[in-house]
């Protein structure tokens, strides 16, 4: 796998086009949801024998979550997506149902090992091997997040470390005990981390910890410029961004030579970006909706799946040699999270860029609510003890107005008011 992440685009192509023929030859026949998809679509085993990849790949059907939410609940409880005999499947995980019912999702053993071969490629890209000691801050339930990150670790040989049913102070006193080398968590983990850190009295800085790596998913705070500073002034570490998706795995990953970027995982998945209302691909270097087909998982495949993940491709090579295409700046957005509040269209990520410029707020949350036929947006703040919260007030609403084109009303809320998160947050609330 490291060889083809250097691969010349044309290799690299080849090679998914061969793995995305076996995939195929795999599951039909086999895999009733994707059996009737397929046929339904005119392509028997025969056709899809005929097919010629990368070239063909847009005569496949989309795949879109709605549709695995309806056969799961049409065929109760795990749906028909799966290719294998129930017997066989050894792990399960559910999605985190931000947008709607959970998805119940099972592995077979060899689908579970390929999604931690592709966490590989994550630590490979963040230079973590078999030296390190890694700390897992996440609560080790039913939500994919870092399992399979998890068993990767143990098997390239790093001392991985769990820290699940745990408190913050508690989590902290680990760091000070084992002194690990790389913390795995969420975005806002890593800050409600540091905001406990300060909280210590008499204990050095979080800066002057063993930790020198952050390994961060689960939200876009990763790639988020001021979110990604504050944690690396925070820590005196390196933040490294990931991506992925329980129904699809782990996509991608940020190298230590390019920050900013996130390398598509390209052996292990197709990823094409579309415009999401004509479906028809964009340029390079246009946003568009991420849309995945996964080459390895064929006990519970995803064919081009549609993410709602926003993004800006990149195929340049880049300085680490990874010929990988490249997500600029990561996931930007999710095409369901934009409201339009008053004719603006208002992306939950756009607020966050803002807000986190303000070392002096120590957690935010957003709300949109509807007054008569309009919407409105309005901001809850906590600050740091000791600021002007009248001033800062006053520069958040100019800094809003700059970027949204907005005057977004801004409130005070005493210290500890709003909640605080492990894994995803949520911070962005519509009534």
């Amino acid at each position: 796998m490291k060889d083809i992440e250097r691969a010349d685009r044309q290799t690299l192509i080849a090679h998914q086009g061969r793995r995305l023929q076996e995939l195929l030859g795999a599951i039909h026949g086999r895999n009733g949801f994707y059996t009737r998809k397929l046929d339904g679509a005119g392509l028997g085993r025969r056709d899809l024998g005929a097919l010629r990849f990368p070239d063909a790949l847009g005569k496949l059907p989309f795949t879109a979550k709605a549709e695995l939410v309806a056969d799961q609940q049409a065929a109760p409880p795990w749906g028909t997506v799966l290719t294998e005999p129930i017997e066989r499947y050894t792990r399960y995980n559910q999605t985190s149902s931000t947008t709607g019912r959970p998805l119940k999702w099972l592995d077979t053993n060899d689908s579970w090992q390929w999604m931690v071969d592709c966490w590989k490629a994550v630590y490979r890209g963040a230079r973590v091997g078999s030296a390190d000691r890694i700390l897992f801050t996440f609560s080790f339930g039913p939500f994919l997040g870092f399992w399979t990150a998890f068993d990767a670790a143990w098997q390239i040989g790093a001392h991985a470390v769990p820290a699940g049913g745990m408190s913050s102070q508690q989590r902290l006193a680990l760091v000070d005990a084992i002194s690990p080398t790389v913390v795995v968590c969420t975005p806002t983990y890593a800050l409600r981390l540091a905001e406990v850190a300060d909280e210590r009295p008499g204990a050095p800085p979080l800066s002057d910890s063993s930790v020198r790596t952050l390994v961060v998913a689960g939200e876009p705070g990763g790639s988020i410029p001021a979110t990604r500073d504050r944690i690396e002034r925070s820590w005196g570490a390196r933040v490294i961004d990931h991506h992925g998706l329980t129904e699809v795995g782990p996509v991608s990953f940020e190298c230590w030579e390019a920050p900013g970027f996130l390398h598509v995982n390209e052996p292990e998945y197709i990823c094409e970006v579309l415009d999401s209302t004509t479906i028809e691909p964009v340029p390079d270097g246009q946003s568009g909706e991420l849309v995945i087909t996964n080459l390895g998982r064929a006990a519970s495949p995803v064919i081009r799946y549609r993410t709602g993940d926003v993004v800006v491709r990149r195929i340049e090579p880049c300085a680490c040699g990874r010929t990988l295409a490249r997500l600029e700046g990561g996931i930007l957005t999710r095409t369901d999270d934009m409201t339009n509040v008053r004719g603006v269209n208002v992306y939950p990520s756009a607020i966050e860029s803002v807000v986190r410029q303000f070392a002096e707020v120590v957690e935010f949350r957003s709300t949109v609510s509807r007054a008569g036929s309009m919407r409105t947006l309005s901001l809850e703040v906590e600050l740091a003890g000791s600021a002007d919260g009248s001033a800062i007030v006053a520069r958040l609403v100019g800094r809003l107005r700059d970027a949204l084109g907005l005057t977004v009303p801004v409130r005070l809320v005493a210290p500890g008011a709003l909640p605080r998160f492990e894994m995803k947050a949520r911070r962005f609330v519509i009534e």
